[in-house]
């Protein structure tokens, strides 16, 4: 569902409205009835396209006849990969050791650099920006896509959102060679068809994000975190394949494939209200975080000091 689809253009519009009706009055009035559904609505649509995903891939049946060979082994185009095996497990005996991990990120890699179906969507840029960090890390980050510098220099988080990341996990103790960092997107999203798209950025849509998340389930299967921290409530909508408010998502711990997912604001949220000069609002954001943060090292057993309990209170 790239930006051209009817529902994607229709949310876009509505978009568009309440930001002109912000523009001309200090708020929108919204009723309670209309906020609950358009804050479930992007999880329904979420689930909705992976129905229907499964439901076109689902193999046709086909009879063989006895008179038909069927290919050996060395009959199969060498170039030629099930994409179930971007899910495969390992092979049993075989030992899991960093070496081993990396060589099948390296694997999920190129799996999405010949990904048909991404291209297919024609709303993605074409530069892979897959995943940096420790390959047998603890704590995973998964944002939503890469914007502008991180396309530039094919890594996640590397743009001023990802250097405020960067002091998130100083401030835990931690170093980006400590954490595993992903999107769930591996490519840029456009606008429009991106000819006049600049350094802009926009979040992925659910099919864009439906398209990728095989590869992230992939990356999870093989850092296995111990805990995962979503960033922004795309992520946290694209990962868990829910809707609702991010204040909601952060009351709670979520998990994917048995790992715990923590839901906080994308460090974006932070930026935002830096920007806006006004200091108790900036330092009451950045506290919304911290407390998501402080829940995560509890999970991982971290030591927590009495100062990094006290920041930004």
């Amino acid at each position: 569902m790239g930006e051209n689809h009817p529902i994607a253009s229709a949310l876009h519009l509505l978009g568009d409205i309440l930001e002109r009706e912000k523009s001309r009055s200090a708020s929108v009035h919204v009723s309670s009835e209309s906020y609950t559904r358009l804050s479930s609505l992007p999880g329904e649509l979420l689930q909705l396209n992976r129905r229907l995903s499964e439901k076109e891939k689902k193999p046709v049946e086909v009879e063989v006849k006895p008179e038909v060979k069927v290919a050996e082994p060395a009959d199969v185009q060498p170039n030629v990969e099930p994409r179930s095996s971007i899910e495969s497990a390992p092979e049993v005996g075989v030992e899991q050791d960093e070496k081993w991990i990396r060589k099948q990120l390296n694997e999920v890699y190129r799996k999405v650099k010949g990904s048909e179906e991404c291209r297919a969507l024609g709303t993605l840029f074409e530069t892979v920006v897959f995943a940096v960090g420790n390959p047998c890390a603890d704590l995973m980050f998964v944002g939503e896509a890469p914007g502008a510098e991180e396309e530039k220099q094919r890594k996640p988080f590397v743009g001023p959102a990802g250097q405020k990341l960067t002091q998130i996990i100083q401030a835990m103790g931690l170093s980006r060679d400590d954490v595993y960092i992903s999107n769930i997107v591996k490519f840029r999203p456009k606008k429009g068809d991106g000819r006049f798209q600049g350094s802009s950025n926009r979040k992925p849509d659910p099919t864009e994000m439906a398209a990728c998340i095989p590869f992230i389930r992939r990356e999870i299967e093989l850092v296995k975190p111990k805990v995962i921290v979503a960033l922004g409530l795309t992520a946290a909508e694209g990962l868990l394949e829910i809707g609702g408010t991010l204040s909601n998502l952060r009351n709670e711990t979520h998990s994917f494939d048995g790992v715990p997912v923590i839901v906080t604001y994308h460090p974006s949220y932070i930026l935002r209200q830096e920007g806006e000069g006004n200091p108790a609002k900036a330092k009451r954001a950045k506290r919304l975080v911290w407390e998501d943060i402080l829940r995560a090292m509890e999970i991982l057993g971290m030591p927590i000091s009495e100062k990094q309990r006290g920041y930004f209170t």
